[in-house]
């Protein structure tokens, strides 16, 4: 807000990227000011971040230990947008049956896709070995995943989350603490990391930082896409990809 108030002048405002939590829309709003963002810049680099990540945690993070092959493992992919869509091609060459959960994505398009669409979140956490969280984070997503839907997954389930501080990090724990055999590797270092790495060991994984658009791909894309749309709503008055409407 402080930033927004500092600029008088201040008609748009771009994040080269899908996520936008690091904008104060609400200030925007009261200011006039239209923010958008650039939907599907990234998605190859967020998708192929997931395939590393999940082979990563299945062979103990490299280390010494019988690890676990992907293939012939389900996968299930919470929310079937343009990362969802690549996750569910890339999990689907590996030799992974693929399932997903979108109330929003007409369940024929995932069935074209070769994907199993399933009717609701809980069935989704209770039957795969792998869980591809796309949410993004909102008032009603915060927290949402938590100890009820880990504690459903099969026996050896992982978590993969490339997408926003959407954990239940206390119900995480939780179910942790109840099931050995868990295991969660995640882009977005929770508030309790060292706690989660002090507790769990291997069976947890955080990023240094968040990785998913550290491609040069995924920041050429992105930032081209945030000049075009800027000159485009200048020029032109579009607003196609508003996200403060």
């Amino acid at each position: 807000r402080e930033v927004i108030d500092a600029a008088r002048n201040l008609k748009i405002v771009v994040r080269a990227g899908a996520g936008y939590d690091n904008v104060d829309l609400a200030a925007c709003t009261e200011r006039g000011i239209v923010v958008m963002n650039t939907p599907g810049q990234n998605s190859n680099a967020v998708a192929e971040l997931v395939v590393s990540m999940m082979i990563f945690i299945s062979l103990n993070q490299f280390t010494p230990g019988r690890g676990a092959e992907v293939s012939g493992k389900r996968l299930g992919i919470h929310a079937y947008g343009n990362v969802g869509r690549i996750v569910a091609r890339y999990g689907r060459a590996l030799g992974m049956s693929v399932k997903a959960f979108d109330p929003f994505v007409d369940p024929r398009q995932l069935e074209a896709d070769g994907v199993e669409a399933v009717g609701t979140v809980e069935e989704l956490y209770a039957s795969s070995d792998y869980v591809s969280l796309h949410i993004p984070a909102t008032a009603q997503t915060r927290g949402s995943i938590g100890y009820e839907l880990l504690s459903s997954m099969p026996k050896g389930g992982v978590l993969i989350n490339t997408a926003r501080k959407v954990i239940d990090e206390q119900g995480l724990i939780r179910a942790f603490e109840e099931r050995a055999d868990l295991k969660y590797i995640t882009d977005i270092a929770a508030e309790a990391q060292p706690l989660l790495t002090e507790k769990f060991g291997k069976r947890v994984f955080a990023t240094p930082k968040k990785m998913g658009a550290e491609t040069a791909e995924a920041n050429l894309n992105a930032g081209l896409a945030a000049a075009r749309q800027t000159v485009d709503f200048l020029k032109n008055g579009n607003r196609r990809f508003q996200v403060n409407k």
